[in-house]
């Protein structure tokens, strides 16, 4: 009977807590945070696959000897950076110097008799007008003018090629770089064709990639890829160029992404992701700076629409070219997220503290 009376009493005080309005079950008004948020739909995000590629140099040559000569000046090593234009080897030049006084001497003495032929032929052309001088006078005067231009034209060009030669005794830079590798010393004589200095430009990079038998097809159709530097960024490609055969042992397609111009702080020989196109998909993205991580957890703040803040754990992509990352589980579309999470963060710890 006592047991009875138990039951009956603990049954009415479960339908009494079940009807009252106690603050442990109400669900609390929460007043706006006044938080920046963005609400999150899908975009469509290029489909990738990444490979791995190496970075070579488009622009490295060797800068051979044009003379036969003693180096007198080379003020360049292994890792210096050079201008384009730059002198990096100079020669001897005396020999050149003194061609090219002699050249100079014979242009103006050819000079010097050109305008004496032309007053003789200009005179010798009056006095036949006047008939004062035969015709074979006036054509040998006219001869002798037409040698003399002849022979100034000759000296002329005798100037050009000892200036030629002169020139070559300076090396300079043909474009900006690096130098890589220096084959002669101060003081050495080189010969003709003899390799001087090699360089490369670090401003004209691309990536070397072997791409599988199974993806050329996709990727060829695309044509657009983006190179994933050691640092994570990421920079669109300026040129994709697919080799038209495979390799008989390894039946990959040799492929050249070319990096936009200009220096990234990376070198060749470096090992980076090349990131080619092979479709578009759906996906979810938020601003990287609304990313936070705690340790080995990434999340967002969440803000639902009583104005409640939840710091979610989702499981973020990498980040794209245009600084979002890519959400890949933890959020859905159509939530709400905060821009800034320090914010968002402070007014949770507010609220909890209520």
């Amino acid at each position: 009977m006592k047991r009875w009376i138990a039951l009956i009493a603990v049954s009415l005080f479960l339908g009494a807590c079940s009807d009252s309005d106690s603050p442990a079950t109400a669900s609390p008004e929460w007043s706006d945070p006044g938080l920046e948020t963005q609400r999150i739909e899908p975009v469509s995000v290029a489909e990738e696959t990444r490979l791995d590629g190496v970075l070579e140099a488009v622009h490295r040559s060797t800068v051979s000897s044009e003379v036969s000569a003693r180096v007198m000046e080379l003020p360049f090593d292994v890792d210096d950076y050079v201008e384009k234009g730059e002198v990096i080897v100079r020669f001897r030049d005396a020999d050149q110097q003194a061609q090219m006084a002699t050249a100079q001497a014979t242009l103006q003495e050819a000079r010097a008799q050109l305008t004496e032929a032309r007053q003789s032929y200009e005179r010798g052309q009056e006095l036949f007008e006047r008939e004062l001088i035969a015709r074979a006078e006036l054509d040998r005067l006219t001869a002798t003018f037409e040698s003399t231009q002849a022979r100034v034209s000759a000296a002329e060009a005798g100037v050009r090629a000892a200036q030629e030669n002169l020139e070559r005794t300076v090396v300079r830079a043909p474009y900006s770089g690096i130098v890589e590798e220096r084959h002669i010393e101060l003081g050495e004589t080189a010969g003709a064709g003899q390799p001087l200095l090699t360089g490369l430009s670090l401003e004209h990079l691309r990536a070397v990639v072997e791409v599988p038998q199974s993806l050329v097809g996709p990727l060829r159709e695309h044509g657009e890829a983006r190179v994933v530097l050691p640092d994570g960024t990421s920079l669109a490609a300026t040129d994709v160029r697919i080799s038209p055969a495979a390799s008989e042992g390894s039946h990959t397609f040799r492929t050249r992404v070319t990096l936009p111009e200009g220096d990234h702080q990376v070198f060749p020989g470096t090992l980076v992701k090349v990131a080619f196109k092979r479709g578009e998909q759906d996906l979810l993205r938020v601003p990287a700076s609304a990313v936070v991580q705690r340790s080995e957890v990434t999340g967002l703040y969440v803000v639902h629409p009583d104005h409640r803040i939840e710091l979610r754990q989702v499981r973020a992509g990498e980040l794209t070219p245009d600084g979002h990352r890519v959400i890949l589980s933890g959020l859905a579309a159509g939530e709400r997220v905060a821009l800034d999470p320090i914010a968002a963060g402070i007014a949770l710890k507010e609220r909890q503290a209520q």
